[in-house]
Parts: structure tokens; sequence; C-alpha cells
């Protein structure tokens, strides 16, 4: 994994999110894009370091839920 493939699976995930404006729980993520949890911890990564994303949690009984959301500008 180099830099050149973690900017190309952010654009991924950009993508998918800025497509349907709502909170994408992790998994979901995961399964509509096909990266591996490594490759999909990357691009989040550099997606928040951009600031571009927004994250939400939840906690059901004893699972953890992690939500993504796009950061939307108005201005």
């Amino acid at each position: 994994m180099n830099v050149q493939k973690i900017g190309e699976d952010a654009g991924i995930v950009w993508r998918l999110l800025y497509g349907d404006h709502r909170k994408w729980e992790y998994q979901e993520v995961k399964e509509k894009t096909h990266l591996p949890d490594r490759e999909l911890n990357a691009a989040i990564g550099w997606l928040a370091r951009e600031g571009k994303i927004q994250f939400d949690t939840a906690q059901v009984g004893d699972k953890q839920y992690l939500y993504l959301e796009l950061n939307y500008f108005i201005g």
C-alpha cells in the first residue's frame, strides 16, 4: 500500500458517501467499496485528515457501531 493507492481508495469512499447524503455504517461502506479493512481504514483516515468526513458512534446492546458521513460546508 502506498500514498497513491490510499488516495485512490479515499476517492472511492468519498464518491460513495457523496452519492447518498446519509450516515453510513462502517460495514456498509466496506461491502459497497469491496476494500479490505486495512485499505478502508487508511482511506477513512485520509478523508478525516482532510476534514471531509465526520464520525458518529452508537452502542446497541454489546455492539459498537461507527457511522461515517460527509462534512457539508455552506458558504
